[in-house]
């Protein structure tokens, strides 16, 4: 069975990446490109161990905190890129012609 202490510090792994984001207007298209494929990992990689966590912890309510903030917090951030990168293409794209 996992410790405890692995899924808190999964939750403050998670709770950091909300707590330092990067400032991606200042970013290029390219640089958002791979921001974005990190964040997306980050949210596959969290989620696996989440659901080994949901087989082992006895927890229940640490685990589907764990999933709630992941999921808050993924998604905020991807609808943050996805944004921002989507704007930097059009400005690449408009200002290429």
């Amino acid at each position: 069975m996992e410790k405890p202490d692995e899924i808190e510090k999964l939750i403050d792994e998670i709770s950091f990446r909300k707590s330092n984001s990067k400032n991606y207007e200042k970013m290029k298209a390219e640089e958002i490109s791979k921001e974005l494929r990190k964040i997306m990992k980050f949210e596959q990689e969290s989620f696996k161990k989440i659901d080994e966590f949901e087989k082992t912890q006895q927890n229940s309510d640490l685990v589907q905190y764990a999933k709630m903030i992941c999921k808050n917090t993924t998604s905020r951030e991807i609808a943050q890129l996805q944004e921002t990168y989507l704007k930097k293409i059009d400005e690449e794209y408009l200002s290429s012609k």
